[in-house]
């Protein structure tokens, strides 16, 4: 007998209350207090799929946590996965239920990349919950590492992120697929703004039943504490006023001359970000119908448009400074080799040196810095044990607040950001995130100044006071925001708003988003959510039909593309290798190298990225090499039209790579399909990711061996054979002889009589290829 049958014999499958404390076998004794609330969403939780609203800091993991032991109750024999976001969020949850449960340790596995595949597999196996993040646990279903027959719960999250290409979609997909025992939990303080977005989430996880709890509750008032919101509003300074005017200004002259084009915003400089790139996206799908010299000035100018509405916006709500350092990325990116028509048209204007000159001029910073500079230092001397979160949505103004704070006696602040680096700034590693959060949970630091980064996903403690530096338009990030205060004490929110300006706007917008999420969790709880199984058994019954579905070897870098999961979708048979050149090899003398739009235009200009050496490579292992360039927008302001037309001709031409045009990830996976199909025919031999270009003819040969030396193309080889003659005499040919050959430079010239010449070197550990 075994320890969850031993357990089971012990207790009833219910959970029983003890004094205040839950008590069950599975968890520790005196560790998870009982609460009505709780215990009666997990009853009905434990029923059927459920999708649990529930206000930050009210214990959705441990609502959580008694779904997981009533599983391990049920199904002893099976797991549970639990999925969030993002690591530091998983490794908290994973020390709760280590911290709660009665489970040995080891069978509390936290999955996430640092693992190696394998050892996460044999994990899997002996584990009888999984934390993990979605990605890892897509990538292990997409490599069939691992299936999901025997999980009987699944956790999602913040499941509020249960749309699109988010990996949870195709987790809850395959889970519905597969599951023998199926239960869907879902958990979020903020679901979405209406009742489409709420319905999507719930079809998306298999979610039959909706739960929501409001602060406002009768079973939840007892253990919510007083959050009191405050909204300071500030006006615009006349000086920064007169440097809106001149950048409104610009803005106007570039609205006139698009008009002039044919595309017309009437509301002037009213117009906002979101209006400017439905533009581009329209000038973009006209682009792709007719590649027109109109077309792509308007595509310039809305560029410049989004640039100067991006000026505009900081100089509204976050003052000069940030201004500046705007301007001066703007310069230098106007003035770097990869600087774009719209860069060194806008930084030419007149009416920008004007602005850009005021700019420097004014000395003066945002009323709001002052404001907030008053809140802190005046909380701080009240209560010098607070702990204070200010959130900004740029970085630099993050660095503004946090270093003029820094003067303020008794004021200890900490800039928190996310771990991307965007240039000279460096973002923080996970490992500096944690070590910030615990200095600022000891008193290191008392004010945590933090990018939306600090919104969701880690555990950050919480704060007597928030202070929100400019409002945004987001009901989740408001929720998750003002969160971060009134858990176990009363907190205070403070939000700046400057008047007259996007700062009002997105207030509004904000609380409009609120109520109508309010109207839409109101509406779903009137209305039980249905669902449509038939569509995915339609799906499920046209994949087993099909037979000898085709074998396509996929590189390990493409293993979370949307192109794999709709491969994968369609039936065909994925073995994940490292390939050394190209993305997907179908047979013995197919292999294709796939690019989004992106990469095959960022390609064009990064050296580091040299797309003639792959497709040099692709075209000497494979007979039939494949490019396919997949996504809209390929010709833009970025890359001279020209450049990127004669690459394409270079490509068909010279290289005689045949260049297919897709979509989106499920129509490049169809073309994959159909390509490997047509080269299989059925008979599943096998064939190796590795295969090299077989029976080439003499011509080929001679060619491959000249190109094989590094700087030399197909076209540079058969220009030296045809001048020399044969491969013996490029060989010999000294470097003056070589630099007469059309396409051969003195660099390349160098190189050929390098490698011919130089001493050969034995190397003990060679380098392995250099991946693609």
């Amino acid at each position: 007998m075994n320890f969850y049958s031993l357990l089971f014999l012990e207790k009833s499958m219910s959970i029983a209350l003890e004094s205040s404390f839950i008590s069950d076998p599975l968890i520790k004794k005196d560790q998870i207090e009982a609460r009505d609330y709780q215990l009666s969403l997990s009853e009905i939780a434990k029923k059927e799929s459920t999708l649990i609203v529930l206000p930050t800091g009210l214990g959705k993991t441990v609502i959580a946590l008694l779904v997981i032991v009533d599983r391990l109750h049920r199904y002893m024999n099976e797991k549970v996965l639990f999925l969030s976001p993002t690591k530091p969020l998983v490794e908290q949850h994973a020390s709760f239920l280590k911290s709660a449960l009665t489970l040995p340790a080891e069978e509390i596995f936290v999955a996430t990349g640092d693992i190696p595949p394998e050892s996460r597999a044999k994990l899997w196996r002996d584990a009888k919950i999984i934390v993990a993040t979605p990605q890892v646990i897509e990538n292990d279903l997409l490599t069939r590492r691992i299936d999901l027959r025997d999980v009987s719960l699944i956790i999602f999250d913040e499941c509020h992120r249960a749309h699109g290409n988010y990996a949870y979609v195709y987790i809850a997909e395959r889970y519905r697929e597969e599951g023998r025992n199926r239960l869907v939990l879902g958990i979020t303080a903020s679901p979405g703004s209406s009742v489409t977005k709420i319905q999507e989430v719930c079809e998306n996880l298999g979610i039959e039943r909706v739960e929501i709890r409001r602060e406002d509750d009768p079973e939840i008032l007892p253990y919510i504490f007083r959050r009191d919101i405050e909204w300071v509003k500030v006006d615009v300074p006349h000086e920064i006023k007169q440097l809106k005017q001149i950048l409104e200004e610009l803005f106007l002259d570039r609205v006139r001359k698009l008009g002039e084009l044919g595309f017309h915003l009437y509301r002037g400089k009213k117009t906002s970000t979101k209006e400017l790139l439905d533009l581009q996206a329209k000038i973009q799908a006209r682009l792709r119908e007719q590649q027109h010299t109109r077309f792509y000035k308007a595509a310039s100018l809305v560029a410049e448009l989004l640039k100067i509405r991006h000026a505009i916006d900081l100089v509204e709500t976050q003052g000069i400074n940030a201004v500046r350092k705007y301007f001066r990325r703007l310069l230098n990116e106007a003035n770097s080799k990869n600087a774009t028509k719209a860069s060194k048209r806008l930084i030419r204007d007149p009416i920008f040196i004007r602005a850009l000159n005021m700019a420097e001029e004014i000395e003066l910073e945002h009323p709001k810095l002052k404001r907030l500079l008053s809140i802190v230092e005046r909380e701080i001397q009240r209560r010098p044990e607070s702990r204070i979160i200010i959130f900004t949505n740029f970085r630099d103004s993050a660095e503004m607040v946090r270093s003029a704070l820094s003067e303020i006696e008794g004021v200890k602040p900490l800039r928190f950001i996310g771990q991307a680096s965007k240039g000279e700034d460096k973002g923080l590693t996970q490992k500096k995130q944690v070590e910030l959060i615990e200095k600022f949970k000891e008193g290191v630091y008392n004010v945590m100044v933090a990018t939306s980064v600090a919104e969701e996903g880690l555990d950050i403690p919480m704060a007597d006071l928030v202070i929100f530096y400019e409002p945004i338009p987001s009901e989740i990030r408001n929720i998750q925001r003002r969160g971060r205060t009134g858990r176990r004490r009363a907190g205070r929110i403070i939000i700046l708003i400057t008047k007259e300006t996007k700062d009002e706007a997105y207030y509004w917008i904000s609380k409009q988003k609120e109520r109508m999420m309010e109207k839409g969790m109101n509406a779903i709880k009137r209305k039980e959510v249905e669902f449509q199984d038939q569509q995915v058994e339609e799906e499920k019954s046209t994949r087993t039909s099909e037979k000898d579905d085709p074998i396509i070897y996929v590189d390990n870098r493409e293993s979370r593309s949307k192109v794999v999961k709709s491969l994968e979708k369609i039936g065909c048979d994925l073995k994940f290798k490292n390939i050394d050149v190209g993305d997907y090899v179908v047979s013995e003398r197919v292999c294709i190298e796939r690019k989004s739009v992106e990469d095959f235009v960022s390609s064009l200009t990064d050296g580091e990225r040299n797309l003639f050496e792959q497709l040099k490579n692709l075209r000497r292992e494979y007979e039939r090499p494949i490019l396919i360039i997949e996504g809209d927008g390929l010709y833009t302001d970025r890359v001279s039209e020209n450049v990127v037309k004669g690459a394409l001709i270079s490509i068909a031409v010279d290289f005689a790579i045949p260049i297919l045009y897709t979509s989106n990830g499920e129509d490049t996976a169809e073309i994959i399909r159909k390509i490997a199909k047509r080269e299989q025919d059925g008979l599943r031999r096998p064939f190796s990711p590795h295969s090299k270009k077989s029976s080439r003819n003499l011509r080929e040969e001679q060619e491959y061996v000249i190109s094989s030396i590094s700087n030399i193309g197909p076209v540079s080889a058969r220009n030296l054979l045809k001048h020399f003659g044969s491969v013996q005499n490029v060989i010999n040919a000294p470097e003056d002889e070589l630099v007469r050959v059309e396409r051969i430079g003195d660099v390349t010239a160098k190189k050929i009589r390098e490698v011919v010449g130089g001493a050969y070197e034995e190397c003990v550990n060679p380098p392995s290829k250099e991946s693609h």
